[in-house]
């Protein structure tokens, strides 16, 4: 179980500024990741030192934004304003969780620009919906080298993550004790009126920058 990205929401206008300002600001280059069908959802990725990512998503005029509870969760957040939507883990086998959660896990799939699509099974999005500290689980079913992270090059690295939540929650929902989802990157507990990610502490070349909501 590791860190496997984390994503932040705006509206479909803003996507690309959004992209902009963030790679500025990290000192790296997004790449287009292409459209979420089943969800009605598209992203850019920077990859990051250590496998994982920033996905920078938005909700297109699809009926599936609306149906589909990540694409619901995307909408909201950028009506909320935009920022941080939540942070995603990465697992071997999702069966566990299935069991453990009683339902089954939903097919994923994104299309990226080059054709290649990629594959997944996630779970956990509707109860990140009701409590934005929780991660979801995410299973990659696509070949390992088409991972997001490595997408590009990678020169920014993410070195903690601040939540603000339920610390015995989250460490239920995980299964076990919270440790550092990826070498090097903490999980930092911080007080806030809302639960969610607060903010993403990055590495880059030109020195530390914190991401805040």
């Amino acid at each position: 179980m590791r860190l496997d990205h984390v994503s932040y929401a705006v509206s479909n206008h803003e996507l690309v500024d959004t992209v902009q300002r963030l790679g500025q600001q990290l000192g790296g280059s997004f790449v287009d990741g292409g459209r979420h069908p089943r969800f009605g959802t598209r992203n850019f990725v920077l990859p990051l030192q250590g496998g994982t990512y920033v996905e920078v998503v938005a909700a297109l005029d699809h009926p599936a934004s609306d149906k589909a509870p990540f694409g619901q969760a995307v909408k909201r957040r950028a009506e909320d304003g935009g920022g941080w939507l939540g942070w995603v883990v990465s697992v071997d086998d999702i069966a566990p969780f299935e069991q453990r959660l009683g339902r089954p896990a939903t097919d994923g799939h994104r299309v990226r620009p080059d054709g290649f699509d990629l594959t997944w099974k996630q779970i956990g999005v509707q109860d990140v919906i009701e409590d934005a500290s929780l991660p979801f689980f995410i299973q990659w079913t696509s070949d390992p080298a088409e991972h997001p992270s490595l997408a590009g090059p990678a020169h920014v690295s993410a070195v903690a993550c601040e939540l603000a939540g339920d610390k015995e929650r989250i460490r239920g929902w995980l299964g076990g004790e919270v440790h550092s989802p990826i070498e090097k990157t903490d999980i930092t507990w911080v007080d806030g009126e809302v639960p969610g990610l607060v903010a993403v502490h990055f590495r880059t070349t030109h020195g530390d920058v914190v991401r805040v909501d």
